[in-house]
This record gives C-alpha cells, sequence and structure tokens, in this order.
C-alpha cells in the first residue's frame, strides 16, 4: 500500500513563554515492512538548530533548539509518502524452540531482550502486574502453550473484551486497571497485550504509529500497536484495539520497550502557562 500522510501538531499557550529543546518522533521508519518515499518537516517558530539522530532503538529522532524569545504557539507539521509491503502476516516459520511456550531464547538473545521482557506496570521495579499473569496463565491454558495461539487468542480476547476510548494525552493506564475497567485507549490495550505477553515470556515492545482505518472517518488519530519478537519471524506486529495482526494497513513511527520513549513530541518550556493542544491528520491511500 502507498499512504500520504499530513500530520498537523499545534500547541498554544496562555501566557508568553519560551521553548527549550524539543524532540520530535514523526518520521515514519525504514525497514522491510515499509519504506519513507518522502518526507516533509516544518516547525513554527523556526528552530535554531535541528539534528537527525538515531536513538537507542534505532529510531530517527528530530531534536530541535529554539531561540531563547517569547511566543505563545508552537505548530509542528509533517508530511509523509510510505510505502508497505508486508501483505501476509504470517508468512514466517519459527524457530523450533519458539513454537511452545514458554519460548526458550537463547542466552545470547536472552540478554539482548531484558528491556522487552519486565513488566511496563511498575517499570522501576520490573515487577508484572497480577492481572496480566492470571490473564496469561488463563490463555496459555486455553491455547495449550502454542505460541501464535496464544498471540491470537490474546489479541481478540483484549479487543471483544474492551471498549475503545479516545484519550488524546496522559501515560497509559496500568494493565490491571485497564482489564478491570473493560475499556482504554490504544495505549492501555497495547499495554495490557504487552504486559500479558511479558508474563509468560514472550518479548515485546510499543508501537506508535497510524493506521489506515476507515476513509470515511471525520477524524484520524495517533494509533499504537505492540510488536512481539519471534525467534524465527522477528518483530511481529499485534493490534489488540483492533484483534488484527498488522499487516500493510499500519504504518509505524517509532518503537521501543516502553512506551514513555514513542511519545510524538516531547519537550519543555521557560515560563508558566497553560497549554492547549490540537492536531489534524490525514491518511490518504494512493494507488
Amino acid at each position: 500500500m502507498h499512504y500520504l500522510i499530513t500530520h498537523t501538531t499545534t500547541y498554544t499557550y496562555d501566557q508568553p513563554i519560551a521553548l527549550l529543546p524539543h524532540v520530535v518522533r514523526l518520521r515514519p521508519r525504514c525497514d522491510v515492512t515499509q519504506v519513507l518515499k518522502k518526507f516533509a518537516f516544518e516547525v513554527r517558530p523556526k528552530p535554531l538548530q535541528m539534528s537527525e539522530n538515531i536513538d537507542l532503538d534505532g529510531n530517527t529522532i528530530l531534536k530541535l533548539w529554539f531561540k531563547e524569545e517569547s511566543t505563545s504557539s508552537l505548530i509542528v507539521s509533517v508530511t509523509s509518502e510510505v510505502e508497505t509491503y508486508r501483505t501476509n502476516p504470517f508468512a514466517y516459520l519459527l524457530e523450533p524452540c519458539a513454537i511452545h511456550l514458554p519460548i526458550d531464547y537463547p542466552a545470547s538473545l536472552l540478554s539482548q531482550l531484558q528491556p522487552y521482557l519486565v513488566g511496563q506496570s511498575s517499570y522501576a521495579s520490573g515487577m508484572l502486574d497480577p492481572v496480566a499473569i492470571q490473564l496469561a496463565q488463563e490463555i496459555a491454558d486455553l491455547t495449550q502453550g502454542n505460541v501464535v495461539s496464544f498471540l491470537s487468542e490474546l489479541n481478540q480476547r483484549i479487543s471483544q473484551s474492551c471498549q475503545h476510548m479516545i484519550r488524546e494525552t496522559g501515560d497509559p493506564f496500568p494493565p490491571g486497571l485497564t482489564w478491570s475497567k473493560k475499556a482504554g485507549s490504544c495505549r492501555d490495550l497495547t499495554v495490557l497485550f504487552m504486559e500479558t505477553c511479558r508474563a509468560i515470556g514472550l518479548a515485546t515492545r510499543f508501537v506508535s504509529g497510524y493506521q489506515e482505518g476507515d476513509p470515511d472517518w471525520e477524524h484520524r488519530h495517533l494509533h499504537a500497536w505492540a510488536e512481539v519478537y519471534l525467534p524465527g519471524a522477528g518483530w511481529r506486529g499485534y493490534d489488540p484495539t483492533q484483534g488484527l495482526a498488522v499487516s500493510d494497513r499500519h504504518i509505524a513511527l517509532v518503537a521501543s520497550s516502553s512506551s514513555r520513549y514513542t511519545t510524538p513530541i516531547s519537550g519543555s518550556i521557560k515560563g508558566i502557562a497553560q497549554s492547549k493542544m490540537e492536531y489534524k491528520l490525514t491518511i490518504e491511500p494512493r494507488a
């Protein structure tokens, strides 16, 4: 699939402020699943300096520095043309160690995957949410420990059990809270999916990006889903909001072990002011 994406985010402040350094994570990634054909980026007020960097997870990020002068707004606009390729999300052959739970990751691989195996609900301690542990064991028993069946059942269970709600800002809810409420934003449902996978020993990471959705939708939103590392298949995407295995209708921006490192725009200001954030997003499929 070929997509043209335009995305403008506007921050307005009720008092004049000065902009301190900001990080923008809105450049679509390039890999075997998608290629960024064109990318245009505009910021107002114009930054004093900008650098393109690669973060610890291999994502492209834009670091912005501004003049110390007063402003009442920050506008970030990006236009991306992306081609996606993964038409069949199940076109892989798992290594023997990855067919049944728990996956027996080789020692060298296990050390690399550690950040993707610890709990998100209390990241500092790495403790896993008890609700996620119980859900993981229930689904593992139901699917007789088959890895692919476990992931499909978990994906469907969250999608069918939880009501999707739009929540523009804020950190993801703890997994136990999302499951008890049976409702959450896409990032809440993704963190629940990740925590449950990690509770059974599956390495996962959080992905921020876009999803094609219904072209008749009046409002588009950023989307979130999870990727699971499967020996023999690499990182494979699962969208618990829609109950889908990720294919060529999703466009990834960045991925990390924690959602906190995928925030589309982050930074700080000098001054005291209340801010308001609005954005306009269009996702247009192209022939």
